[in-house]
Parts: structure tokens; C-alpha cells; sequence
């Protein structure tokens, strides 16, 4: 993967809201939608630069474009790259603001400011060294948002050690693939949280672990696994982490990290994210400091943070932090930026988000299009006061324009930045309504033909592939595929189906490994999927195709309709007729409640197409 979050960037909708509609994965509409009033024209300014009128920290600078009628484009230059461990961030934001608040979780009545939060960061570093842990040992953080999240988020970075990024519903078989796969040497987690109990669950994988001596374990499983660290509860065979983090405030084991921290580099890993599991087995997207501080960094910035004030800068975020939008975009933008953090619940809860807004004043909101629409859709929605609201960030999923209105209308967001990408990549562009991106500085993106290797001609498709400082450091202990993905030249194919425009724009249609193949033609479903978005009575579609002895696949239409409406297969296909070409008309509709989705709320489309084919007897 490419650590890399590809942009758009609104101003003021003015647009009337139809409603809030579906969190359909819109890649693209039409890309007349891109001239929406409002939407910030394509100038980039860096901070520390003058723009229109001397308003410090910006000034307009006109993206390139692409030349010789090839897909390729390039961002900016002239902004610096920070060569800066995430440690080194966190103290110069500690001495800069150290009075501000940092981190604020309501619900562990945890308020700390930044020099708070470098204390108990070292403290928590220096107890992790002094256990046993080195620079490059793997550690998972497995569990619900937490102050714990965070401080292990940020303790791994400031000892060298490398934070795994465990999805926090994983089962035992889940859980034993990721910790091996990584050789994780330590783990830590709560007791339990609602139905999951972690201790239990980890029990069934090394039941070693209730008669091992406290960061001794030896598992026949996971053979690299030694420390076990809980979160909360004092629990066999398990460390507790409030213990590590006073042993690690003593004066020798402060200077032991102060010590270690001299053989640290910005571009040592310091991240494994799991991709999402949206095609098949995860696998480990390794990110360095260097990755992680400078999108974060572009981040904030495309957010203008750098021009707001400490009340403007309180970030709200209900998304998990195991994903790349809540560690990276959350996290890591408020210690690059001196941003508030709040985390309004363990889980995701659209009511606690908004009394998150209303109570601490936020004024930047993150999510997933699946989490927007649940807030917005809360009963008593209009009770709460969001007035502090400005801004904030979508991202996931492609979402629809019908969306992002009614986000940036009823919920106060004009500065809405609209993100996606992958784990693998955290560099980014900007993207436009319409699913058009723009890239950003020190960024590089391409189209190149997938038949021949070259580069496709403007608005022809292709894969999309980008450089730059976002891409991935490799799949962890998969060099093969990590080959597969990121060539010696330091392009990173995205898997994603793209064209561009005159203007550098870049349209997303769809991704490789989704394309269906019927008959000889291709057919890519993000296509029909905004299609479909058009009908008045669907709240939500996925399209994926199912296997057929006579065309090789066929297109199955997995329908959510609105509440309360009703309709009939034949009545979707008439709909299409004379609209679409006849071979892209569903051959199979079927009408579903939900799909399958990974805890980040991204659709597994792999798992969508066996149930498709179960259900439909093929």
C-alpha cells in the first residue's frame, strides 16, 4: 500500500440538500458535478507564505499540468518534507503550546495538555524499554479507542518500537494471523469491552498465558509473543499497564530512552497497518515516521490549521484508531498541528459524537460516509449546539455529492475535506467533487495502460499509480507482493481504475480486482453504482460480479432501498433500459438490509460476491 489519502477539498455548497442519502461508494459523478459553486479553486498555498491580501501562510500557486497529452501529473515542490521522528514532533509541540489541551476523553475523564501528554509519553516509552521491548520489536495495540490507544500510539514511536495496529473485533483465527504474521513480541489490550473479552479470546491462542510469569510467556503458537500487557485489570500472566508506565518515570530508565533515542531515524518503521481485508487475507502496510508525519502534517494543512486558533483546533473523532484516518489523520495531525484531540467513544456512536460537538465545543468532526449518515440522521439532531463546527474529514469511502451537501449544510462543515486511499499509501491529492483528485506537494501520480505498461493517454483508463513521500515502506515480511505493489522506479500501483483530465484531474471508475468481466466487455461497477444512486427509491448499492458458465461473470445489483419504499427486480432493470448499455444491465437484483463490512465500515466486496453466489444458487 501507499500511505496515501487523496483530497477534495470543499468550500460553500450552496446547493439545497435533498436529504441525507445512503453512504453509497460513490468513485465518480459526472465530472460537470466538479463545477459546483464554491468548490476552492485548484491553488495550493504552503505555510509560512503570504497569499491573497498578506493573509499570513498562503500563497496561490498554480498546480502543473499534465504535458504531451499523457496521465501524468505532478504536485508541488517548492514545500519542505519534515525529517522528524514522531518523538521529535510531539516535544517541539509540547514546548510550543504546552499549556493547550492535547487529548480529552470524556468517558475515562482523561484531560491532558501537550506537556501533560509528553510526560506520560516518555514515562510509557521508558517503561516499555525497561520491560524488555527494543527498538524494532513489534507491539499490538488491540482494543476500542482509548487513552491507552493513544499513549502506546505514541510511546511505540518515541521508543523505536513498532506499534501494530490490531482491528479491535478481531476472533482468535484473525488474531493469531496478525500477531504471527508480524511476530509480534508484545501485546496489549483491555480486559474486555461490551461482548469481546480480549483476555479470553488471546487465552485460546496461548493458554500458556494464565501460568506464565508476567512478560515471560512462551507460546507454542506465537512463539515470538513474550509480553502480554493489560490495559485495565490485573490478569494472569499479564503486565499492567499503569505498572509499566510508573517504572518507566524513574531517572534511569528515562535516561536509558533519552539514550536509545539518539539511534532513532524518520525513516525507521514505526506503524503496521493491516490493509482492510476488502479483497482477502490482510497484510501488514509498514509505515515509517517519515510516511506518518508528513501526511499528517499535509493534512492539517489542507485543513488550514495553521491559520486557526487554539478554540478553532479541537478535533472530534469517533472513528477507530487502528485505522489510518483516526492514528494518522487524527492523532498524529493534532501533535503536528497542536490541535485538541477529543474521542467521544470507544466505538463509534453517532449521539455521543454529537454531544462530543456540543459539550467540548468541537469544531472539526472525522468519519467514515456511514458514520456521517448516522449522525445526521440522530432523532434529536437539532437539540444539539454545533455552532463551533467549521470543518473536518470524510473519508473511507468515496461519498456521495448528495452527502457532502448535506454534511456541509446541516452540520456547519465548509472546510470539509473529502479523503480516501489506502493503508499502504499515505501520501495524497486533492480530490473534487465527482470523484476528480488534484495532487499535493512532493506527489506524483500516473496512469499508466494496463495492457501495454506505458502511460495512457488523457482521459483514457488505467491503473493509477503514484510517488512520492506516502508510499509505504512494504508489506511486512512479504517482499513478493510487496514487489507486486511497489516497483524499483518507486511507483506504488494502487489497484484503483482511473483517467485524467487536461487539468490533472483524475477520475476514479473502479478498482482492478472489482472489475467485472462479461462477455469480453469490462464493465467496472463504481459505474453502475452511481447509476443506480439516481434511483429515487435506493438508499444504498454495491455492484459485484458472480461467476456464469457462459459469460464468465454476470452482474449481480445488491439493492438497500430507502425506509419505507418498495419496488421489484423487473422494476430496476426497466429503470435501466435506454439509460445504460444493455450488457451493463444487472442480469441478477437482489434486495439486502446490509453488507459486509470491516470495522472501519469499508465493504468487503470479496465476502459480498460469495454470499451473492450462495444466495443465488450458483
Amino acid at each position: 500500500m501507499a500511505i496515501y489519502f487523496w483530497m477534495l477539498r470543499f468550500g460553500r455548497l450552496c446547493a439545497a440538500s435533498p436529504g441525507v442519502l445512503g453512504p453509497r461508494a460513490v468513485v465518480a459523478r459526472g465530472w460537470q458535478e466538479a463545477r459546483l459553486q464554491g468548490v476552492r479553486p485548484l491553488r495550493y498555498s504552503a505555510p509560512g507564505e503570504k497569499g491573497a491580501a498578506g493573509a499570513p501562510g498562503n500563497a496561490d500557486r498554480t498546480i502543473p499540468l499534465p504535458v504531451g497529452g499523457l496521465s501524468y501529473i505532478q504536485g508541488l515542490t517548492r514545500q519542505r518534507l519534515i525529517n522528524k521522528t514522531v518523538g521529535q514532533c510531539l516535544e517541539a509541540i509540547a514546548q510550543r503550546v504546552p499549556d493547550r489541551e492535547a487529548l480529552v476523553v470524556p468517558q475515562e475523564n482523561v484531560r491532558l495538555t501537550f506537556a501533560q501528554l509528553k510526560e506520560e509519553v516518555d514515562k510509557a516509552a521508558s517503561g516499555l524499554l525497561s520491560i524488555g521491548l527494543n527498538k524494532g520489536d513489534r507491539l499490538g495495540m488491540w482494543g476500542p479507542n482509548s487513552y491507552a490507544w493513544v499513549l502506546m500510539q505514541l510511546a511505540t514511536a518515541q521508543a523505536g518500537i513498532i506499534l501494530v495496529s490490531v482491528n479491535p473485533a478481531y476472533q482468535p483465527m484473525e488474531l493469531e494471523y496478525a500477531l504471527k504474521k508480524v511476530s509480534c513480541k508484545a501485546v496489549t489490550f483491555p480486559k474486555q469491552f461490551k461482548t469481546q473479552q480480549y483476555y479470553n479470546i488471546l487465552k485460546q491462542i496461548c493458554p500458556e498465558l494464565e501460568t506464565a510469569r508476567p512478560g515471560a510467556l512462551k507460546s507454542q503458537r506465537l512463539p515470538a509473543l513474550t509480553t502480554v500487557i493489560s490495559v485495565d485489570d490485573p490478569l494472569p500472566g499479564t503486565l499492567l499497564l499503569d505498572e509499566v508506565v510508573a517504572a518507566g518515570g524513574t531517572k534511569k530508565h528515562l535516561a536509558q530512552l533519552r539514550y536509545s533515542q539518539q539511534f532513532l531515524s524518520c525513516h525507521d518503521p514505526i506503524n503496521i497497518q493491516f490493509t482492510s481485508g476488502t479483497t482477502g487475507s490482510p497484510k501488514g502496510a509498514t509505515l515509517s515516521h517519515y510516511n506518518i508525519v508528513n501526511n499528517s502534517n499535509m493534512i492539517g494543512d489542507r485543513l488550514r490549521l495553521h491559520l486557526k486558533t487554539a478554540e478553532n483546533l479541537r478535533i472530534v473523532l469517533p472513528s477507530p484508531l487502528y485505522h489510518c484516518l483516526g492514528s494518522v489523520g487524527g492523532t498524529m495531525v493534532s501533535i503536528m498541528h497542536g490541535a485538541t484531540l477529543i474521542l467521544p467513544c470507544p466505538v463509534f456512536d453517532g449521539k455521543k459524537a454529537l454531544e462530543a460537538i456540543s459539550k467540548e465545543r468541537g469544531s472539526l468532526l472525522y468519519g467514515t460516509p456511514t458514520m456521517f449518515v448516522d449522525i445526521l440522521n440522530q432523532p434529536d439532531f437539532s437539540s444539539y449546539d454545533i455552532s463551533s463546527m467549521c470543518g473536518g474529514v470524510i473519508a473511507g469511502s468515496p461519498a456521495p455529492p448528495e452527502l457532502i451537501r448535506a454534511i456541509i449544510d446541516k452540520l456547519h462543515m465548509k472546510e470539509l475535506v473529502v479523503s480516501g486511499g489506502s493503508a499502504g499509501a499515505v501520501g495524497r491529492g486533492k480530490a473534487r467533487p465527482g470523484g476528480r483528485t488534484d495532487w499535493l506537494a512532493r506527489s506524483q501520480a500516473q496512469i499508466v495502460n494496463m495492457k501495454t505498461g506505458t502511460l495512457a493517454e488523457l482521459n483514457t483508463s488505467g491503473e493509477l499509480c503514484i510517488r512520492g513521500y506516502c508510499v509505504m515502506l512494504g508489506y511486512w515480511g512479504e517482499p513478493q507482493k510487496t514487489e507486486e505493489a511497489i516497483g524499483q522506479d518507486k511507483w506504488y500501483r494502487t489497484g484503483d481504475i482511473a483517467m485524467m483530465d487536461s487539468q490533472g484531474f483524475c477520475k476514479i471508475v473502479g478498482r482492478s480486482k472489482d472489475m467485472i468481466i462479461r462477455g469480453g466487455e469490462n464493465i467496472y461497477p463504481a459505474e453502475l453504482e452511481d447509476f443506480f444512486h439516481t434511483h429515487p427509491q435506493v438508499q444504498e448499492v454495491q455492484v459485484v460480479g458472480v461467476k456464469d458458465d457462459r459469460m464468465g461473470e454476470e452482474i449481480c445489483a445488491c439493492i438497500r432501498l430507502k425506509k419505507g419504499e418498495k419496488t421489484t427486480a423487473e422494476e430496476i432493470k426497466a429503470f435501466c433500459k435506454g439509460k445504460i448499455a444493455h450488457f451493463k444491465i444487472p442480469r441478477y437484483v437482489v434486495f439486502v438490509t446490509n453488507y459486509p463490512l470491516t470495522v472501519s465500515g469499508k465493504i468487503q466486496k470479496f465476502k459480498l460476491r460469495q454470499q451473492m453466489e450462495q444466495h443465488l444458487n450458483l
